[in-house]
């Protein structure tokens, strides 16, 4: 025994050591080393059990139950029998005596240890293990400890997560689900128990006004008045222990809920008493007591009770989200949306002490978050079930939500909300488009509701409404998370964007089912906010610096702020409403269009006449980008009208154009005094994109004469006057050329005119490019090359790339030629090697824009450049591809797979000379096969990919040659089927064994199907046995088991199941083999 406890004593005083804040890295690492080689030796199990009983250190006792965990899980099978039932017996002894006094995270992880023996040995070897626990639960004394070992049985038996066969996986949940009944039974058993033991002495509070809560709605969903009876008892107080149970139970619930099927085990009572829990939730007396009574110890309670209703709201969450619903189900189901719909109404019920806002304040987040998660898996999981139900009152759920909605306590909580209300919204709308005969019964079922919600949404984007929680919305910070093109191309959004986004959304989707009544809610509003900005030249003054708004008063320009923020705001909803007035229903909804268009051509002349972007005012850093932004968004709102201006256009051509010409003209007034280098670049670039709108959507024929276009063409042909940005200059341009190129529409080629807009189109170009032109004149080269910077070099190519995406055929065979061979002379072996070489450098870029330039050649049709094959392919093979192949960087991979994937997909005949005879007797001749080596040198560099870490390079390969096959038929050509069709299938079942690019698993399964499909017979005759006998750590009986188990189906799902279960089966017995005390002797 002294060694034991001399033992003990030198490894306290080594964890005490490692733990110490000045023990250095290199002594912890020693120490390390000390502890694993210990925990290696066999019989180490002894020490660490008497190390457990004996030490009061948490870092000893950790270190002894991990060397358990360690055994258990890798080497359990070469442990003696005497051992492991040693093992079995004294574990649970030792939990039992110590369960109360071992700090929590010990015990838990104690109690893991006994569970994975379970999960090695029950039932055969460890036959009590189940009873065991069941009977630890019954045990007043135990429940709790019985409770955590149910939780950890039902994590780590249901879904194993250390490699078990797939045998014993299937065992084991089998097992599990025999207990089911009578655990649900058992833990049914305890919280009933428990609230019915204390609601005896929970004292009836008087009655009160608002204590009579069963009303009109309540009865309606509750069919029966003993169920609202129920519901409507009070809530009582509990002791901590039962809090604490109460807590495990429902833990152990809601593990279950999310693997057992739904059945009828789950019972209705247990149900209720759910439900029962979840009303802790949304109580809110317990945390008025805590504040009033003061002590810490009541306010920790109120918290505790809290999360009761949370864990509550988890159990019925996990029912909620199982799609697949026996029909023995459904009516428990309707059961718990009936009894969630009461809390629903017991959280947004007023009365005199509290607004519903003030109540949801009071509630724990969390709990308002599941509350939320549940209506969202109402609405997009069984809505559709649930609305057949006569006796289900949808319209009076949606009044629920509706004031749930408007009166959530954060902003997240109300996205979430808004994000139920489109899920409902799509519902509709598909409902409608799949029932076009009672279209009209449903939208009146619906429409106040949907009306409702227009009107609500619309006034909290408004600050005349909503002033206070939108001011805390910032708009300065751009959110990385929200990945959506906003207006002006900009990626990321701020927080006030994506609340003004969402909510225009909603309005979008009301819009599509009740056109009309959207209109006429939104106009008035807009038509208000609209006096008031165009009223604002009342109060323009001139001074001495120019113009000011001689508006000053504090509370004027606050209500000007809001008024403005408002009406860019809505100009954003109109804008977004636009599709909605096109293709078949112009006709219809012509004159609020014309309404609308006219206003906003009328206010955006407004704003560049009197130049609100340009005018002094009290307040310029507040009131000088409202104004700006009013005027851009006015623009943005206008441009969105495009579509419409062009059918406009296409209507009244013919007859009477007046109308349209003055509302184009005009539009262009008001956009020709923003292009200038001297205007702000949000408002320049508005003006830039509704240009580029009009001369590319709209493309009326009078467009070049208007004076205002000729004044355009002047500003950026005349190489004086101050250069644009950048990227306006290039919409400018944009919108110029497209004005002379695009051909007019409703006219016949005869009236296009294309003579004058060439030459026109000829010294616009001549006019940009005269400085570039200049250059080659001013420039006296040297002999020898001058070496350009990457970058310079990086840009001439992004130019070629563009050239030969875009204008290709009109370039001319011997200009391209001329290009291509220029460029393959330039990208020397060593040129290349230096560019690459330089991880994520200029040089890596210029590398892969040229390999871009190859792809876009390579899949030009016809003849033309077909010649320039072989050396595209030699530069692939012979120069990039040794340089990258062995390094580990992603650099230039990914665009020399595709060049090579479209050299194949595109110049399949290069390689397979199909001929009309072998097409006509196929089966007879084998396809002509030509630059064979070509072809395997491309197969095999494929093959090497998947043998890397990289998995998005893993993934493309992978679809790249799938693509291959279900276009080209390529895993049945000859030359793919007899000599790389099963090394590649090798390869992609090796991956699936290392676990390299696990996420991939299902492609990798398809792709092997995929393969092993062209010859099946092969597949199971030759490859599989030549597979199993080369894999090593694994016995020849274990070869044959696993080769038995892998079933002849020749089906996809069938044969995905038997992959992964051949690769999981193989991990499995390499790790008991690999956990056998060596000299071990199989027979």
């Amino acid at each position: 025994m002294a060694s034991e406890e001399a033992s003990l004593r030198a490894l306290e005083s080594l964890m005490t050591e490692f733990f110490h804040n000045c023990t250095t890295n290199e002594r912890k690492r020693e120490i390390e080393e000390l502890l694993n080689n210990f925990a290696q030796q066999i019989g180490a199990w002894r020490f660490c059990l008497y190390f457990l009983s004996s030490t009061r250190n948490d870092y000893v006792m950790m270190y002894s139950l991990t060397v358990f965990e360690n055994l258990i899980n890798k080497m359990w099978l070469g442990v003696p029998s005497q051992d492991k039932m040693e093992i079995r017996s004294c574990l649970p002894k030792l939990l039992l005596a110590h369960h109360k006094t071992l700090p929590y995270f010990i015990r838990n992880k104690l109690c893991k240890v006994i569970v994975d023996i379970g999960r090695q040995d029950w039932p055969m070897f460890y036959h009590d293990f189940f009873t065991n626990i069941l009977q630890l639960i019954q045990s007043p004394v135990t429940t709790p400890l019985g409770l955590i070992m149910l939780k950890t049985t039902s994590e780590e038996l249901a879904c194993p997560r250390e490699d078990l066969s797939v045998a014993r996986k299937e065992e084991l949940r089998k097992l599990l689900l025999d207990q089911v009944q009578t655990v649900l039974g058992l833990l049914t058993g305890i919280l009933e128990s428990i609230w019915d033991k204390h609601s005896a002495t929970a004292a009836t509070p008087p009655p009160s006004p608002t204590s009579g809560e069963s009303g009109d709605l309540l009865s309606s969903l509750l069919q029966s008045p003993s169920a609202a009876k129920l519901l409507n008892q009070p809530i009582p107080i509990l002791d901590t222990e039962s809090e604490y149970i109460c807590s495990l139970a429902l833990e152990c619930l809601a593990h279950l809920f999310s693997w057992i099927p739904l059945s009828t085990s789950i019972t209705p009572s247990l149900l209720t008493t759910i439900f029962h829990f979840a009303r802790f939730g949304c109580d809110t007396r317990v945390r008025k007591m805590s504040s009033v009574n003061g002590s810490s110890q009541n306010s920790v309670l109120g918290q505790e009770r809290g999360r009761l209703g949370v864990l509550a709201m988890s159990c019925i969450n996990e029912l909620m989200s199982k799609n697949c619903v026996p029909m023995e189900f459904e009516e428990y189901l309707l059961r718990m949306f009936q009894q969630t719909f009461y809390l629903l109404q017991k959280i947004t019920k007023e009365n005199n002490a509290h607004t519903v806002k003030s109540r949801l304040e009071e509630l724990d987040e969390s709990y308002i978050e599941k509350f939320t998660d549940f209506l969202r898996l109402f609405v997009s999981v069984h809505l559709r079930r649930i609305e057949s139900y006569s006796q289900f009152p949808v319209v009076e759920f949606l009044a629920l939500l509706f004031k749930y909605t408007f009166h959530q306590p954060t902003h997240e909580g109300y996205f979430s909300c808004l994000d139920i209300w489109t899920l409902f919204l799509d519902y509709l709308t598909s409902k409608i488009k799949s029932r076009l005969a009672d279209k009209e019964a449903v939208l009146n079922r619906y429409e106040d509701a949907l009306v409702l919600l227009l009107t609500e949404v619309l006034n909290r984007i408004q600050f005349r409404y909503n002033q206070a929680q939108l001011e805390e919305l910032d708009d300065e910070t751009l959110d990385d998370d929200v990945r959506s093109r906003v207006e002006q191309g900009q990626l990321q959004q701020t927080e006030w964007q994506r609340y003004l986004r969402q909510s225009l959304e909603v309005v979008a989707k009301v819009m599509e089912l009740l056109p009309t009544h959207a209109f006429s809610t939104l106009f008035p509003v807009l038509q208000d906010n609209l006096e008031v900005y165009l009223g604002l030249q009342q109060f323009v003054v001139t001074s001495g610096t120019g113009h000011r708004l001689n508006i000053t008063a504090e509370n004027d320009c606050r209500r000007l702020h809001c008024s403005l923020r408002d009406l860019s705001s809505l100009l954003q909803a109109v804008g977004r409403l636009a599709e909605y007035f096109i293709g078949d229903v112009f006709a219809a909804r012509f004159n609020d269009a014309l309404t609308v268009v006219e206003r906003l051509v009328k206010v955006t002349l407004y704003g560049s006449q009197i130049k609100l972007y340009n005018i002094e005012t009290a307040v310029p850093s507040v009131l000088k980008p409202d104004l700006i932004d009013v005027h851009a968004q006015s623009l943005a709102a206008l441009q969105a009208y495009a579509h419409w201006l062009a059918q406009f256009y296409s209507e009244v051509h013919r007859q009477n154009p007046e109308q349209f010409i003055s509302l184009v003209s005009t539009t262009l007034e008001a956009i020709t005094p923003l292009i200038s280098s001297k205007v702000q670049e949000k408002l320049l670039l508005s003006a830039c994109h509704l240009l580029v709108s009009l001369a590319t959507t709209v493309r009326p024929v009078f467009l070049i004469s208007i004076p205002a276009v000729q004044k355009v063409f002047n500003r950026i042909t005349d190489t004086s006057a101050q250069q644009l940005p950048d990227k306006a200059q290039v919409l400018v341009c944009r919108a110029l050329s497209n004005v002379l190129l695009l051909p007019w529409p409703n006219l016949p080629e005869s009236e296009q005119q294309w003579a004058v807009r060439s030459t026109n189109h000829a010294s616009l170009i001549s006019a940009l490019t005269r400085e570039y032109r200049q250059l080659k004149s001013n420039a006296i080269l040297p002999q020898r090359k001058v070496q350009l910077e990457d970058n310079v070099t990086d840009e001439m190519l992004s130019f070629f790339l563009t050239l030969f995406q875009g204008l290709r055929v009109q370039m001319g065979v011997p200009f391209t030629e001329q290009i291509i061979q220029t460029f393959l002379n330039m990208f020397t072996r060593e040129q290349l090697a230096e560019s690459i070489l330089h991880e994520g450098s200029t040089g890596c870029r210029v590398v892969e824009k040229f390999l871009k330039i190859l792809q876009v050649v390579v899949q030009e049709p016809g003849q033309v450049f077909k010649p320039f094959l072989p050396s595209v392919i030699s530069l692939c093979m012979e120069q990039v591809y040794p340089i990258i192949a062995e390094r580990s960087s992603p650099d230039v991979k990914a665009e020399l797979f595709e060049l090579l994937f479209r050299v194949l997909h595109h110049n399949w005949r290069y390689f397979f000379k199909s001929s009309v005879l072998a097409s006509v007797q196929r089966g007879v001749a084998e396809e002509q096969m030509e630059n064979e080596a070509q072809f395997s040198a491309i197969m095999q560099a494929f093959g090497q990919s998947f043998l890397q870490p990289d998995i998005h390079l893993f993934k493309q390969n992978l679809f790249y040659l799938e693509t291959l096959n279900t276009k080209q038929k390529l895993y049945h050509k000859k030359i793919f089927r007899t000599t790389m069709l099963f090394q590649f299938v090798n390869v992609l079942l090796q991956v699936l064994v290392h676990k390299s690019h696990d996420l991939l698993q299902e492609e990798i399964g398809i792709a092997t199907y995929n393969m092993a499909s062209v010859d099946f017979d092969g597949f199971y005759s030759a490859f599989l046995p030549e597979f199993l006998a080369s894999c090593d750590g694994v016995d020849s009986n274990q070869k044959n088991v696993l080769g038995r188990n892998f079933k002849m189906d020749r089906d996809l799902p069938s044969f995905t199941q038997n992959v992964h279960r051949l690769v999981n089966d193989l991990r499995y017995y390499r790790l008991c083999n690999d956990s056998l005390p060596p000299g071990t002797v199989k027979l």
